[in-house]
């Protein structure tokens, strides 16, 4: 048996279990856990960013497993959020509304999906990828430091530009697929124009 076509799902359940340890650390060590949560948070974007790459390679790349990628990836953040409520929930209340707005947005797209298609949104968009990045970063910041300030304004820029995305990915789509780079390949796919996606960003 091979045992390397294993490693993209055990890639993705390794982020899922990361998320109630990082809310149980938090939860039961506070601010003394903000090191360890950090380290967590990069393990589980490395964990994200190879498992699509390696299941690509091992040509063992599935609907199912990419929608499960999608779901654990919406787990793995909202308790990173949680968390970092948990810890400064001034700071949290403080910006609630550019918050509001991206759970507002992150809603839409998957009402609309699922009103279209009847599934939920998996489309693990580029700019989706970009904003991944922006997260990481400003969760460093508001973490580690209790700071919002420029990381976190790039972070909801980013997340509301790669939602406004992701519904025009939906909406374009003629029927239910994933791992489309953006709107403009949706349009492609619509037109019945072939393209090479590339491994690295999707």
């Amino acid at each position: 048996m091979d045992m390397k076509k294993y490693i993209p799902i055990a890639l993705i359940i390794f982020r899922l279990i990361l998320a109630p340890i990082i809310l149980s650390l938090v939860y039961f060590y506070g601010k003394e856990s903000r090191i360890i949560v950090i380290v967590l948070m990069y393990l589980g974007l490395f964990s994200d960013i190879f498992d699509g790459i390696i299941a690509r390679e091992l040509n063992v790349s599935s609907q199912r497993l990419r929608r499960f990628d999608s779901q654990t990836d919406m787990v793995f953040w909202v308790s990173i959020g949680i968390s970092t409520w948990l810890l400064y929930p001034t700071l949290i209340v403080d910006n609630r509304i550019p918050i509001l707005s991206i759970f507002i947005l992150e809603g839409m797209c998957y009402l609309i999906s699922i009103v279209k298609f009847g599934k939920e949104t998996c489309t693990h968009a580029f700019l989706s990828k970009l904003w991944g990045i922006t997260l990481v970063i400003a969760f460093t910041s508001l973490i580690g430091f209790n700071y919002a300030g420029l990381p976190f304004f790039l972070a909801v820029v980013f997340g509301i530009i790669s939602h406004i995305d992701r519904i025009l990915i939906t909406l374009i789509l003629p029927k239910w697929t994933h791992d489309i780079p953006s709107f403009y390949h949706a349009y492609l796919i619509r037109k019945g124009v072939e393209f090479k996606k590339n491994k690295l960003l999707n």
